[in-house]
């Protein structure tokens, strides 16, 4: 699903930022990837999603080598990825429905499909009653619900979320590891880029951290390594 070979990262004149990464994260797994500002975490985000390239190594998503993908090919590369963000990037001239149904025109579903899908993951994510509201009018744990709907109404393999619950309170952000969770266990890979401690320790899932640059823990349990 997301695999790393001997991956390294540098960036002139500031050295290098990932120092040959190995790890895989198979189907169907939640990972967690942790670590502090500037250890590295944002840059192993980046080149999953292919908005960077690794200076040297391989990157394997999905069955295909990313490293050498060409540009043109790179739009069908994250049709297979939902991708959620910590300020929701949402379209604020568009109601929750247009925000998620615009996912849907952009990989050209079809009308029927769009008004078929579009509800069913609103209610998924508990905002069928949203529909018709705009982003301004929404809480912030209802913006990132909305951004994980559209992240998911294309059924994509997998999810990738960088700090998604960084702007939000501590109960709402519960709310949202909640969806993830549960969208996991639908099938979907899902990778989350977090700071969040409190979190990582109570979900118990696997922890990939990155210290300087270099991977220094892979293994289930929480933040700082306890089960």
């Amino acid at each position: 699903m997301i695999e790393f070979k001997n991956v390294s990262k540098s960036y002139e004149p500031g050295g290098e930022i990932i120092h040959n990464a190995n790890f895989t994260i198979a189907k169907g797994e939640f990972a967690f990837l942790v670590g502090s500002s500037g250890s590295g975490k944002s840059t192993l985000i980046k080149m999953i999603l292919k908005e960077e390239d690794p200076t040297t190594g391989h990157i394997i998503i999905n069955g295909t080598d990313t490293t050498s993908l060409k540009p043109s090919k790179v739009p069908y590369l994250r049709r297979s990825m939902g991708i959620v963000f910590q300020d929701f990037r949402l379209l604020p001239d568009k109601t929750v429905y247009e925000n998620v149904a615009f996912a849907m025109h952009v990989v050209k579903a079809t009308p029927k499909h769009i008004k078929r899908q579009v509800p069913m993951v609103l209610a998924q994510v508990g905002l069928a009653d949203k529909a018709k509201v705009y982003p301004n009018e929404l809480s912030g744990g209802e913006q990132q619900r909305v951004a994980l709907a559209r992240a998911i109404v294309n059924n994509p393999s997998m999810l990738i979320a960088d700090e998604p619950t960084g702007n939000l309170d501590p109960n709402t952000a519960w709310d949202i590891m909640g969806l993830l969770n549960d969208i996991n266990l639908r099938g979907t890979t899902v990778v989350v880029a977090t700071h969040a401690k409190d979190i990582v320790d109570r979900m118990n899932k696997r922890v990939i951290r990155i210290d300087k640059g270099d991977i220094v823990r892979d293994e289930k349990g929480g933040y700082d390594g306890e089960v």
